[in-house]
């Protein structure tokens, strides 16, 4: 599932990950709205905007982990306030820098959805 209030970002990343073909995608560009399209949806991951009006993605973030039919869903954040270096893991959050690389997002996604065996 894409998060993201703006729909030619979100529409962009679902090219990508649909270009591979693994993957069955939802978006939804409106943040009121996440949680009850997650809870419809049931996604596997959540790649999901910081900076959106109304609810920011931490906020959004926090109701999705609320609500026990959805709170394991792995959200990956995405967010033009960090640079590429910037980019990783912060406070146990992955973060992806916009714009979105194509293969790092594909990579980042697989990493999420198919944890390498330790």
């Amino acid at each position: 599932m894409i998060v993201d209030d703006d729909p030619k970002l979100s529409r962009l990343m679902g090219v990508i990950l649909e270009r591979v073909g693994d993957y069955t995608l939802c978006e939804e560009n409106r943040p009121s709205s996440a949680v009850k399209t997650a809870k419809a949806f049931q996604p596997d991951l959540i790649l999901m905007d910081v900076d959106m009006p109304g609810k920011n993605g931490g906020e959004v973030a926090s109701d999705i982990g609320k609500d026990p039919s959805i709170s394991r869903t792995p959200i990956i954040f995405v967010t033009s306030l960090v640079s590429k270096s910037e980019a990783g893991h912060y406070n146990g959050k992955r973060f992806m820098s916009k714009p979105v690389d194509a293969s790092l997002l594909l990579k980042t996604v697989r990493e999420v959805l198919v944890p390498v065996a330790a």
